[in-house]
C-alpha cells in the first residue's frame, strides 16, 4: 500500500498562537546579575524585548536605577503560580548608558582613593573593599572588610555628599531612566531634545560627540 505524506498549511490561529507565545517569552521574568556583589534577581520587561543572555540592561531595583547582565529567561512550569519578582527590567543599554557608565566608573575610583586617604588621615582601622556608584547617582556604597567602626561613618557621608554633588546626577535621573533621545552620543544622533540642544544637555560632558 502507497502511503501520500500530507502536510497542513498553518493556520491564523496558529500563527496567533505561535506569535502569542513568543510575546509570553519576551515578557517573562529574567535572571539578572546586578550590582557590584553580582547579585542574581528576577526583573520583569516593561515592554516587549529581546533580551539574550549576556545582554548589558538598566533596572530598577529597591535601590534604585542599576545596571546589569542578563543570565537567563526564567522558565515556569505549567500551574506554578507567579512569584514576585526583584524589580523591572527597563531597556538594553545604549550609547548614552554606556557613557555615563564609563563616567560613573571613572568617579567610583577616584571615591576609593579619597575614602583611602581619609582612613588613613584620621587613623581609622577599616579595610576598604569597593566603591559601588548607582547609574541614577542617588546613591553610593561603600563596602568594608567585616563591620566597620562608627567612625567610618562620617567619612562615608561626607564622601557621598562630596561626589554626588560634583556629579550632578540628580538632576537627570529621569533621563537615565527613560533614555535620553535617539543615537544620541552619535554622529548621527538627534540629541534629546532639550531646548538648548546639546549645549545644555545633562550629558555633554560624557557625549562622543564633544
Amino acid at each position: 500500500m502507497m502511503r501520500v505524506a500530507t502536510t497542513r498549511r498553518p493556520s491564523v490561529d496558529d500563527t496567533n498562537s505561535s506569535s502569542l507565545a513568543s510575546m509570553a517569552r519576551m515578557i517573562t521574568p529574567h535572571l539578572v546579575r546586578v550590582g557590584v556583589l553580582g547579585q542574581v534577581g528576577r526583573f520583569m520587561p516593561v515592554a516587549l524585548g529581546d533580551f539574550p543572555r549576556g545582554t548589558r540592561v538598566v533596572c530598577r531595583t529597591v535601590r534604585g536605577l542599576e545596571l546589569g547582565e542578563v543570565l537567563a529567561i526564567e522558565r515556569t512550569a505549567v500551574g506554578v503560580g507567579i512569584r514576585a519578582t526583584d524589580g523591572e527590567l527597563l531597556r538594553r543599554m545604549t550609547v548614552a548608558d554606556e557613557l555615563l557608565a564609563a563616567r560613573l566608573e571613572r568617579r567610583k575610583d577616584e571615591a576609593f582613593t579619597a575614602c583611602q586617604t581619609l582612613l588613613m588621615e584620621r587613623r581609622i582601622a577599616a579595610t576598604l573593599v569597593d566603591v559601588e556608584h548607582l547609574f541614577d547617582g542617588q546613591s553610593v556604597y561603600f563596602y568594608f572588610l567585616g563591620t566597620p567602626p562608627p567612625d567610618c561613618e562620617p567619612v562615608t557621608d561626607e564622601l557621598a555628599r562630596a561626589y554626588g554633588a560634583a556629579a550632578r546626577f540628580e538632576q537627570f535621573a529621569d533621563s537615565l531612566e527613560l533614555g535620553c533621545g535617539p543615537d544620541c552620543g552619535t554622529e548621527d544622533g538627534a540629541g534629546c531634545g532639550s531646548s538648548g540642544g546639546c549645549s545644555t544637555c545633562a550629558l555633554v560632558s560624557a557625549c562622543a560627540k564633544h
